[in-house]
């Protein structure tokens, strides 16, 4: 594939191709699209063909050297993504217009803002956008959706003609609070006495946290923590998207740092909270419970991660996709991005003008958000 008589572009279906220098000199810090965590997706059996997931890595070279890269996946439905599009390919369906496969530039399972046009420089970005709408047209796919996108993808996808989706999370940033209660002392009085109230029932219940990470973290605890994540997907009648394989390879080849908030009742393990430490961020993203204990699931997810944050000097915690009733916890709305290709015209105009309308409401919902902050003197 040609896009520029100075660069050449190719398709791999494995990182195996690509050296792994090459690769994390594009992808940075950011732990959702390094080689080793996309890479170990696909050994471990999460991101395969079987799954519905077929990987097309599109590289971009100049000369000799990789200057560009995106994680590409030809998807046959839209489970984790996080995006919802359901009713678009319900609309297709309807008019008996084909919607999967389709091509998703991602990083699986993740709702982690971040860079997913890996670039050298702009211009390099720019010819890697391009070429993933040409793949899109040459491959007859309908549609080409780059998910959870930061501000330099957003520039270079809109140039080649995607359309922008915006979404709304919530974060938890660290204004240089120096314990739990300076944070406390920072909400209004109603949210302050709520959280504390959560925590009481908690403590009460006999409840005892543990942050393990490191060599800490041992292979009985992610056990355990598989068990959870497995019964939270089975309660909502789903099978969970990754493998107890994964989450041990992660941490024993240092893929991802896991920090994991144990939860225990009399030295046994009740419940847990899996978070990944990448930089200065704390990434919340898998929680699970034996059984229900009032308050457990907040405490354990969001204030325990806070107080983490707090102690470790972390200045970002994202807590996962959705969720409003963060905002009582301290956690504010965030916009995200993601750039929509359509191939038809009849229904790219459609989807355009229904990206306008959401926008709009994003907007207000965001405004009427703000105006309930849960901190004093906002």
């Amino acid at each position: 594939m040609n896009t520029n008589d100075e660069y050449s572009v190719t398709v791999v279906d494995s990182l195996d191709d690509v050296p792994e220098m090459d690769w994390q000199a594009l992808a940075g810090e950011n732990p959702f699209v390094s080689y080793g965590f996309l890479r170990l997706l696909q050994s471990s059996g999460c991101v395969v063909p079987e799954t519905g997931w077929h990987p097309r890595f599109v590289l971009a070279h100049r000369g000799n050297e990789l200057v560009a890269a995106a994680p590409c996946y030809l998807k046959t439905h839209s489970r984790g993504e996080f995006v919802f599009d359901q009713p678009w390919a319900r609309a297709f369906a309807e008019y008996g217009v084909r919607y999967y496969p389709k091509l998703v530039v991602s990083a699986p399972f993740t709702p982690v803002q971040g860079p997913r046009l890996l670039a050298r420089d702009a211009e390099a970005r720019s010819i890697l956008a391009q070429a993933i709408r040409q793949l899109c047209d040459a491959s007859d796919l309908s549609s080409v959706h780059a998910l959870f996108i930061d501000s330099r993808d957003r520039h270079a996808l809109i140039e080649a003609g995607f359309n922008v989706r915006e979404g709304v999370q919530f974060h938890w940033r660290n204004e240089g609070y120096r314990s739990m209660d300076d944070f406390l002392a920072a909400l209004t009085r109603d949210k302050r006495k709520k959280l504390r109230q959560d925590s009481k029932y908690v403590a009460d219940a006999g409840i005892r946290f543990q942050w393990l990470e490191g060599a800490e973290l041992l292979g009985q605890h992610l056990e355990f923590f598989y068990a959870c994540y497995s019964n939270t997907y089975a309660e909502h009648g789903s099978a969970p998207y990754l493998t107890l394989d994964f989450f041990k390879r992660a941490h024993k080849e240092q893929v991802l740092d896991i920090v994991l908030m144990l939860a225990s009742r009399d030295d046994q393990p009740v419940a847990c909270a899996l978070s990944v430490r990448g930089g200065d961020v704390l990434y919340g993203r898998y929680w699970g419970a034996m059984e229900f204990i009032k308050g457990l699931h907040f405490e354990a997810c969001y204030t325990q991660s806070v107080a983490y944050c707090i102690q470790n000097n972390i200045a970002l915690f994202e807590g996962g996709a959705q969720g409003e009733h963060k905002m009582a916890r301290g956690f504010m709305p965030v916009k995200t991005f993601s750039a929509h290709y359509i191939a038809d015209t009849r229904f790219a105009a459609a989807i355009d003008g229904f990206l306008r309308r959401e926008t709009q409401a994003i907007d207000g919902y965001i405004g009427e958000l703000e105006q309930g902050s849960p901190f004093r003197g906002n």
